[in-house]
């Protein structure tokens, strides 16, 4: 096993490997924006069925409570997370194209900061006037070089809409997740909610795996962390609600 998965980082580093790997365009990630969406989607929808189930509401009123927060919230985190990634986007090109003014106007001065840069990671003498001179002689890769080691800014393009897109899916098909149970009308309140709690926490388990395997982490470890962090914010919504019933004597 371990012989194979040696091999396998050679061929990763083989030149032309490395090569093709360089060359292609990065995709834009939205792995981080499906899991965000599916874990709160879940977290939101299982709270709300909590504390219905807390403060003695019936199914049908869970159900519309859970649904409606499910379109709305999820609806909402999209646009929360277009607003985001799209001001992001509108810094990095204001950033973009501030430095192309002072390259225009100060360009010495831009050369001096490039020179500094690499100075510290430990460029010197001729070697740092070799990488200063290439760096500066493409405008792309000189504004390039700026945004990502002065201002710590990525120049990969960001997706606004997509992200928006995938955030607000996966909110919905894993946030819809615990309310099946409660349209099977067989089930009692409590059997409802026993089974909608196992859906939700299998939910938050996968998504958990789900996470290690795009990451790379320990693939327990990340699963049983997300079904803790689910289950917290479920416990607490369980616990609002049925003090709730206590104290106003709110049920259905």
């Amino acid at each position: 096993m371990k012989k194979s998965r040696h091999v396998s980082l050679e061929e990763e580093h083989h030149p032309e490997s490395i090569r093709r790997r360089l060359n292609t365009p990065h995709k834009v990630q939205t792995v981080p924006d499906a899991i965000l969406g599916g874990i709160d989607g879940c977290v939101t929808t299982f709270a709300v069925v909590s504390g219905a189930f807390g403060a003695g509401f019936s199914a049908s009123v869970a159900l519309v409570l859970g649904f409606a927060n499910l379109v709305a919230d999820g609806f909402s985190m999209a646009v929360s997370n277009y607003e985001s990634i799209q001001a992001q986007q509108e810094h990095i090109d204001g950033v973009r194209r501030s430095e192309r003014r002072h390259i225009e106007r100060v360009p010495e001065g831009e050369r001096e900061e490039v020179r500094q840069i690499f100075r510290q990671k430990g460029f010197e003498g001729d070697m740092l006037e070799r990488v200063v001179d290439i760096i500066s002689q493409d405008r792309d890769v000189w504004v390039d070089t700026m945004l990502t080691e002065e201002h710590g800014l990525q120049t990969q393009a960001l997706s606004p809409l997509r992200s928006a897109a995938a955030t607000f899916v996966a909110f919905l098909v894993v946030g819809m997740m615990p309310l099946l149970p409660y349209t099977l009308a067989a089930f009692s309140a409590t059997q409802q909610f026993l089974a909608s709690l196992t859906v939700a926490a299998l939910m938050f388990f996968l998504i958990g795996m789900l996470k290690s395997v795009v990451y790379r982490q320990p693939i327990l470890r990340s699963g049983l962390r997300t079904l803790l962090m689910g289950g917290a914010a479920a416990g607490l919504a369980f616990v609002t609600g049925h003090l709730a019933h206590a104290w106003f004597g709110v049920g259905v």
